[in-house]
Parts: structure tokens; C-alpha cells; sequence
């Protein structure tokens, strides 16, 4: 009886320390992949910023899968496993499945709050389009009056030369619209004098006429009649 109940209390220890051992070489399975996956990244072109997010979150989500092992979840509910470990394991499985979904939809959440796909594909533009650059990036010299002079100068000095541009411009138009004034004022000058000429034709061939009806028949004529 002794033996059977030493044999007993050892058995479990023999089990635990197999699953333990068992859920140690998962997770050293688990970090060799990952580490191959990053030597095999290196070696590919870049890949976009999304799709290395995701990666990673899936790595890390079977790097978290694979430390969950049930070696660990036996070792912390031992009494049911012993107990009933067919309905441990299940229990196991569904606690690995809801925590996947539970993680799959905070990422997802993340992802839509913090608008992370459009703004890390504005991160690969920006990269693609500063890829032939050989200019150095700005970085703070760490005299904030420098730094805010060497933000502001460039601003206004642009500013300026807007404003100068659209001075230009403005004057540009300014003068047309006089010129076509003046144009204007210069034909409506020449329209009265047109005016005032045909004014003093109309007048004159008038005063003729009146002279030679005059002549044609003096006032004396008729007077006699």
C-alpha cells in the first residue's frame, strides 16, 4: 500500500515535469521560427509597413498561444486536472480560442481607432519619395529660440514672397484694367467729337439750305403776292 501511494504521489510530478518540459520546447520551437522569419525578412525586399505590423502581430499572438501550453494551465489547476483532465483540456481549448479572438479584435480595434493603415502607407510614401535624398533630416540643436527662429524664418520668408507674388499680380491686372479704361475714355472722346462734327455738318447744310430757299424766292416776292 505504501508503494502503490508513493508510485501515486510520483506520477503526477513525472507528468507535470513531461508537460513542462513539453511547453518549454514549444515556446524554443516558437522563438526558432520567429528568429528564422526575421533572417529570412532581412534578406527580402521591404515590405510595407501594414504587413510587417501584422506579422508581427501574428507572431506575437503564437508566441503568446505557445507559452499558454497546457502544461502551464495543468500546473495552475492541478486539482482538475487530476480530477477530470479530458474536461481540462477542453476547458484549455476554449480559453486558447477566446483569448485569440479576444486579441484579434483589439488589434482590429486599434487599427480602426488610430487609422494606422492609411497612415503607415503615408509612412512608405514618404520613405519611397525620401529614398533618393542625400539631404540631412532636421534634428533639434537643443536651443529652442534656434530652432523656433529656423522654423519660422523659412515660414515667413515664403510668406513673403507669396504676398510679393500676389502683389505683382495684382498690379499686373490693375494696369490692364486702366489701360482698358483709358481705351474706353479715348473712344467715347472720339464718339463726341464724331458727334459734334456731324452736329456742325447738320447745322451747316441747314443754314444752306435756308439761304438758298432765300434765294429762290426773295421776301419782296412775297410781299407783292
Amino acid at each position: 500500500m505504501e508503494e502503490e501511494k508513493r508510485s501515486s504521489a510520483t506520477e503526477p510530478s513525472l507528468s507535470d515535469s513531461g508537460r513542462a518540459s513539453e511547453g518549454a520546447n514549444v515556446s524554443a520551437q516558437a522563438a526558432v521560427r520567429e528568429n528564422d522569419s526575421v533572417k529570412s525578412g532581412e534578406a527580402e525586399p521591404r515590405r510595407s509597413r501594414l504587413k510587417v505590423f501584422n506579422k508581427v502581430m501574428e507572431k506575437s499572438l503564437q508566441r503568446l498561444v505557445a507559452d499558454s501550453s497546457f502544461s502551464r494551465f495543468a500546473h495552475s489547476f492541478r486539482p482538475l486536472c487530476k480530477q477530470n483532465p479530458q474536461m481540462a483540456e477542453v476547458i484549455h481549448k476554449q480559453f486558447i480560442s477566446d483569448l485569440q479572438k479576444a486579441i484579434q479584435e483589439d488589434i482590429s480595434n486599434v487599427i480602426d481607432e488610430g487609422n494606422l493603415e492609411m497612415k503607415l502607407e503615408e509612412l512608405d510614401k514618404l520613405e519611397e519619395l525620401a529614398k533618393d535624398t542625400t539631404a540631412l533630416a532636421w534634428r533639434p540643436s537643443g536651443v529652442p529660440e534656434k530652432d523656433v527662429c529656423s522654423v519660422l524664418i523659412p515660414y515667413h520668408q515664403g510668406q513673403e514672397e507669396y504676398m510679393s507674388r500676389e502683389l505683382k499680380k495684382l498690379q499686373k491686372e490693375n494696369a490692364a484694367l486702366a489701360e482698358k479704361v483709358l481705351a474706353g475714355r479715348e473712344a467715347i472722346a472720339h464718339t463726341e467729337q464724331r458727334i459734334t462734327a456731324a452736329v456742325d455738318e447738320w447745322k451747316a447744310s441747314v443754314a444752306d439750305l435756308e439761304s438758298f430757299v432765300l434765294s429762290l424766292c426773295p421776301s419782296e416776292n412775297f410781299e407783292s403776292l
